[in-house]
């Protein structure tokens, strides 16, 4: 291998994550599906012709192999599934001059979204793969088809199906980013004051709140309506901001959301929030330990509710 295809494929690198991640929603799996390829490239004996396509082959065919092994562990899993979190405020996320337009970047962050994300989860392996490929990042047909190892005529089938399913359930944001990040710092300031009216004030009347703890870190959440939702917040949040936890508001998959910390700075969880027509319609939180470890040393949950829990005795 040569320094420059060296050199090439760390400029390609953002974009094989990017599309290792929309496939498989799990930041771990894409950083091994890229590592993966970069290992099947020093192997390889010949000089591809066009290095971008040899690897989004290589890493759109190692990413398929896992999430069809991943779909049997989802089957199983317990409580609602999201991805793996990705901030997105400081990350270059993708392989060439894709933020030239303004129209581009929102196109490339709705299609992180855990919303997004999820909707992918209904289509076949296929079905996600050509998707990505296609609508996400523009491949050709015949790239495609060499990535998938299917015609032409198969992709193009495999892409019309897959976005009537993805156009039937396409989530919808609120289209001001400055309005969605003032709404979300609003719910936060009110969330650390403990204020239940000035939460219930930015809800929508059947707002849900969602937690993927994977059934071994915190509830699974529902449809509460608005006063039961804010009253649910106050309750289990400021008594952990009590006890030195902290809530770092991040960009996340694209949306405005916070990262929470016990007084260490280790991870206790993340938010997102979905916010349409001035309110937050759902609220995903992620507690899972195993789907939080690429954001940093992970906190022991069970001590910080069990201290918690005593500081509530104490009062």
């Amino acid at each position: 291998m040569t320094p420059e295809t060296e050199i090439e494929f760390e400029e390609l690198r953002p974009l094989l994550f990017s599309i290792a991640y929309r496939i498989l929603g799990s930041v771990s799996e894409a950083e091994d599906a890229v590592q993966e390829t970069w290992l099947r490239l020093e192997a390889t004996s010949t000089e591809p012709d066009s290095l971008k396509a040899y690897l989004s082959t290589v890493v759109t065919r190692i990413s398929l192999d896992v999430l069809r092994s991943a779909r049997v562990r989802r089957e199983t899993y317990v409580g609602p599934w999201f991805p793996e979190p990705l901030p997105t405020d400081s990350r270059v996320d993708e392989h060439e001059d894709i933020y030239a337009s303004p129209e581009r970047a929102t196109e490339l962050a709705d299609s992180v979204s855990m919303a997004a994300l999820l909707l992918l989860e209904r289509l076949s392996p296929l079905e996600r793969a050509v998707f990505v490929l296609r609508e996400v990042f523009h491949f050709s047909f015949a790239d495609i088809a060499a990535a998938v190892d299917r015609s032409e005529a198969a992709c193009r089938q495999l892409a019309s199906r897959a976005r009537r399913h993805m156009d039937d359930g396409k989530p919808r944001f609120e289209a001001d980013r400055r309005k969605r990040v003032e709404l979300a710092s609003r719910f936060f300031d009110a969330l650390r004051d403990g204020d239940v009216d000035r939460l219930q004030a930015l809800l929508a009347a059947d707002v849900e709140t969602l937690n993927d703890g994977g059934g071994v870190a915190g509830g699974v959440g529902g449809r509460f309506g608005a006063e039961r939702a804010a009253r649910f917040l106050v309750t289990a949040v400021p008594p952990l901001l009590a006890i030195g936890a902290r809530l770092e508001e991040r960009e996340l998959n694209g949306e405005p959301g916070a990262i929470m910390r016990d007084a260490d700075g280790a991870i206790l969880g993340t938010w997102t929030l979905d916010i349409l027509d001035g309110q937050i319609q759902r609220i995903r939180s992620v507690t899972n330990p195993e789907k939080l470890g690429h954001l940093g040393p992970l906190a022991d949950l069970k001590d910080v509710l069990r201290r918690r829990n005593r500081r509530r005795r104490e009062k």
